[in-house]
């Protein structure tokens, strides 16, 4: 009988909330399909797809799309089969056995999860009680302990909150580190360095089209590094890794940058109403405690946490539960108000 190895033999694939429910509020997703006159520009270059052919193997038009309208070079993006493609490719790829990464917490966890995959030792700095990261404290580990990688969310999945340019900019230029900024969140934030891509050698950012760009159905995810670090992942990466049908569909997609536009302000508005809302609460509950975000949803510290989770499930209502917080992502107007309602309902019974 053939043994699993131990690195894989108690892994279990990964299983989110199963079922139908009236809101979804737990993945940080987009929390409106797109727009009709969208869909119809998708429908008609379906057309023009030859399914028999393999697509283009660097997404040329996707991220030439892409490129425009973050206002890059081209030469600088590689696209993935979504980020987690990415993540692992490059962990895989740039590591060497010996290696050491860092990763910091509470974050992503598949930055660590790919790590064991890869058999790449990988280290965790922790965040101090308000869930921020000491840069300074940061450097000091990074080139104490001679890691040849980090890689962090910023703004940061889960808890919202991220370091400035500056801060961003001093961690870079003080480590010979590779630095990975995974910026996926950074479209509802100001405190991007793609500009300083080409800049600096050692740096590499993530975006995605799964959240404002409202395109998680797609897998789309980009790497941004100076066209050196660049050709080393499109020469490590599967030669088809893209599909036709997602280069197309991305490529339309960024190019409606009005809509984008529009919609990044509305997701940012609700961000703002949900946590206001869940600052009322807070005032009022002793142990309920939201943290202020820069991301497109909300964390929040309680000791209810499952009690509250349930309780929102029961009336269709599905957040993310993590532990002694909960994750909850800005949806539309209406589904902010409607988790606002529920759980200033909770609290009510619960008095």
């Amino acid at each position: 009988m053939y043994v699993l190895n131990d690195k894989i033999k108690n892994l279990v694939p990964y299983e989110p909330i199963s079922g139908t429910y009236d809101i979804r509020l737990d993945a940080n997703e987009c929390p409106d399909n797109l727009p009709d006159d969208i869909r119809a520009q998708l429908k008609a270059r379906l057309d023009d797809i030859s399914f028999n052919r393999y697509p283009d193997p660097l997404a040329s038009r996707l991220v030439a799309s892409f490129a425009d309208y973050y206002g890059i070079d081209p030469a600088f993006v590689t696209a993935g089969n979504g980020s987690d493609e990415l993540i692992f490719l490059i962990e895989s790829a740039f590591l060497q056995k010996g290696d050491k990464m860092l990763v910091v917490a509470p974050d992503f966890s598949m930055y660590n999860f790919y790590s064991s995959i890869c058999e790449v030792e990988c280290d965790t700095f922790l965040k101090g009680e308000d869930l921020e990261i000491d840069v300074d404290a940061l450097i000091e580990k990074i080139n104490r302990d001679d890691v040849k990688l980090v890689l962090f969310s910023n703004p940061c999945n889960p808890t919202g909150k991220g370091i400035t340019r500056e801060e961003a900019v001093k961690l870079v230029t003080s480590v010979k580190a590779l630095v990975i900024l995974d910026e996926a969140y950074m479209d509802f934030w100001t405190e991007s360095l793609l500009d300083k891509i080409g800049i600096y050698s050692n740096l590499i950012i993530f975006r995605t089209a799964s959240k404002l760009v409202g395109s998680a159905a797609l897998r789309l995810g980009f790497a941004v590094a100076d066209k050196t670090v660049a050709r080393a992942i499109q020469a490590v990466k599967s030669p088809y890794n893209v599909n036709s049908v997602s280069q197309a569909f991305g490529e339309i997609i960024y190019r409606n940058k009005d809509y984008l536009q529009k919609r990044q302000k509305t997701i940012v508005r609700n961000k703002e109403i949900l946590y206001n809302g869940l600052m009322e609460i807070a005032e009022a509950r002793e142990g309920f405690e939201p943290f202020s975000s820069v991301a497109n949803f909300v964390f929040v510290k309680t000791d209810e946490a499952k009690d509250i989770w349930t309780f929102l499930k029961d009336r269709s209502i599905v957040v993310r539960l993590m532990g002694a917080y909960l994750r909850i992502t800005a949806g539309t107007e209406r589904e902010v108000s409607a988790v606002l309602a529920a759980l200033k309902e909770y609290f009510e019974v619960n008095a």
